[in-house]
């Protein structure tokens, strides 16, 4: 089993709600087990500022898939909540993220591990912080709890 930390975010419709029934659904449908969540926290969006503010989270979870199965199966969670794609930045009811998974270095045409703009974003960072302080990026090898401090 694999120990992964995942990125929640939501800035369209309930996105409580969103978020909530994301997390149900990894966890009935990945053969995940969770074990913590962070704080959901407001902020502002990126790269396109003209859109509602999103609420994140951050939940780590055991799993049996793959990262490439995790990423599909999260691609399809994303679906079933409504979400179409329409470029990096577009608002959207629900986004799954693999932030961390185990202390993998995976790079692909269709996934990076860790994410490729974790350690930049404090709406991930954060919430991470709040559950895995002591984790270890495992490029950047410092803990999420010092990325963080650095970052804000």
């Amino acid at each position: 089993m694999a120990t992964v930390l995942l990125g929640l975010g939501s800035n369209l419709g309930d996105r409580e709600t969103h978020i909530k029934h994301a997390i149900e659904f990894i966890c009935a449908q990945s053969r995940a087990n969770l074990i913590a969540m962070g704080p959901i926290i407001e902020t502002e969006p990126v790269g396109v500022l003209d859109q509602p503010l999103f609420l994140n989270t951050a939940v780590l979870i055991t799993t049996d898939l793959s990262p490439e199965a995790l990423l599909l199966h999260a691609q399809g969670i994303e679906a079933d909540l409504g979400r179409v794609l329409k470029g990096d930045y577009a608002p959207r009811p629900i986004d799954i993220d693999i932030l961390l998974y185990d202390q993998v270095i995976l790079d692909t045409p269709t996934l990076t591990i860790p994410h490729p703009r974790f350690a930049e974003r404090v709406f991930a960072l954060g919430p991470s912080a709040a559950i895995v302080p002591d984790w270890v990026h495992p490029v950047l090898h410092q803990s999420i709890q010092i990325l963080y401090k650095d970052l804000k």
